[in-house]
């Protein structure tokens, strides 16, 4: 991977695209982050499953090489009314089923989730990771268009989404925590009530994401954190004349949802 990248001055792109477009870079998404996890000693996460590269509401950005042959880092938005529940509804409808009241109240006007945020060891310290990636994932949410969406976060992605106007959902869980992945990790519940308006983003996030939605393909970054980096933007979603947000959403059924977490797991419910 390292033979691929000029570690003095790395030139990168970073592309979204909707998952079931490009099955083949998906699983150079879904191989990078199993290896992250697994160097932090997580080896199985239900919202890692492989399920997510054939749901038709899946949408995804990732850190890649200008060849497009390296994968580098990445993160997804799920939209509600796909072929499968929401990552938070699989990870916490089994301890706390109020989750899927919530998410169903916010999806009837469009909404979803981001996640699957990794960055490889190699562009550690360039500041490619979580707030660059998580304010990308806001910025195409506007272009599917979401008005609001969930994520379940580590503590050191708290702040990021914070700064993004994020807030705390403190009627699930112990006051909006879970232990998940593993007992010894702690994720909280948060929600972006306002894409189209970030009213409650910090100035600084606020202004890069509609940097970001307002010029998909035409922007360019080249330096970060102190460091010479060359990023190169290609947020413009292709094929989005193919998805179909109210259909999404006239898909969701709540029992439909419930039953799906049940048969996983029953003693649960």
């Amino acid at each position: 991977m390292q033979d691929s990248l000029n570690i003095e001055n790395p030139e990168i792109r970073l592309r979204a695209f909707r998952a079931i477009d490009e099955p083949e870079t998906c699983e150079l998404f879904i191989t990078g982050h199993a290896d992250v996890l697994a160097s932090i000693g997580v080896t199985k996460v239900t919202s890692s499953k492989n399920e997510w590269a054939k749901n038709p509401a899946v949408f995804v950005i990732i850190v890649e090489s200008l060849d497009g042959k390296t994968v580098f880092g990445g993160a997804r938005v799920h939209v509600s009314g796909g072929s499968e529940p929401l990552p938070i509804e699989q990870a916490t409808g089994v301890l706390d089923p109020a989750i899927f009241d919530v998410v169903w109240e916010f999806s009837q006007q469009g909404s979803g989730e981001i996640c699957g945020l990794w960055n490889s060891h190699v562009l550690a310290g360039y500041g490619i990771g979580t707030p660059l990636l998580i304010r990308a994932l806001i910025a195409i949410s506007s272009q599917i268009g979401l008005q609001s969406v969930f994520a379940l976060c580590a503590p050191y992605t708290i702040k990021p989404v914070v700064n993004c106007g994020m807030v705390l959902i403190d009627s699930i869980g112990n006051k909006g925590t879970f232990y998940y992945p593993k007992l010894d990790l702690v994720a909280t519940a948060m929600i972006l009530k306002d894409v189209s308006t970030l009213s409650g983003a910090a100035e600084e996030y606020r202004s890069a994401i509609f940097q970001m939605r307002d010029n998909p393909d035409s922007l360019k970054i080249y330096e970060l954190k102190n460091k010479k980096i060359d990023i190169d933007f290609k947020l413009r979603i292709p094929n989005l004349d193919k998805w179909d947000l109210p259909e999404a959403i006239a898909a969701i059924r709540m029992d439909d949802l419930k039953n799906k977490i049940k048969k996983k797991n029953p003693s649960f419910f």
